[in-house]
């Protein structure tokens, strides 16, 4: 049974190669380990997988929208101590590294088959349709990210300060393309 996992990981890994470079693929192929001690795949693979079973799906959308929401609770909540008079640095690490964490997962939020066809989502057909336009938009999110992060990390509330509005910016250039509006 290992031995069909192991086989299906490897035609995953080849199908997801394809005109890559090398120094792209030894990034790109190495699993992250788990706390469950589970590997899991580099974040476009799961755009390129298989469709799950429906409830399995329901559960993805549901995970994946309460993701975001705490998503956009901490951007909430590092503008609004960026915006008080005396920023408390702890407040905005915790906040910073909250978004930094949540854009690393984004691109493996959105396996095949968990689109509006499944169930209740404002995410847009055109995520799956777009995959590489998708994921290019979520690394750019990472990076502004990652960057207001080690801003926050080092104490840097000036950097910060001039990083919001590039995640910001970011943030917007994905939703605009592939969040539908709020019914």
């Amino acid at each position: 049974m290992r031995l069909i996992g192991v086989a299906a990981i490897g035609a995953a890994l080849l199908l997801v190669s394809c005109g890559r470079s090398k120094s792209e693929l030894a990034n790109n192929t190495q699993g992250k380990t788990a706390t469950s001690g589970a590997v899991t795949p580099p974040n476009n693979m799961a755009l390129l997988a298989t469709a799950p079973p429906k409830d399995q799906a329901l559960k993805i959308t549901h995970d994946r929208h309460e993701a975001m929401e705490g998503l956009g609770k901490a951007m909430k909540n590092l503008h609004r101590e960026l915006e008080s008079g005396k920023p408390d640095i702890n407040v905005v690490r915790a906040q910073t590294a909250t978004m930094a964490a949540a854009a690393a997962k984004i691109p493996g939020m959105f396996p095949a088959g968990t689109g509006p066809d499944v169930g209740r989502t404002r995410a847009k057909p055109e995520i799956w349709a777009k995959k590489d336009l998708f994921i290019q938009k979520s690394k750019d999110y990472l990076a502004a990210a990652q960057a207001i992060d080690a801003a926050a990390k080092a104490g840097d509330l000036n950097k910060v300060m001039a990083l919001h509005e590039n995640v910001d910016k970011a943030c917007k250039a994905c939703h605009d393309p592939f969040r539908s509006p709020e019914h």
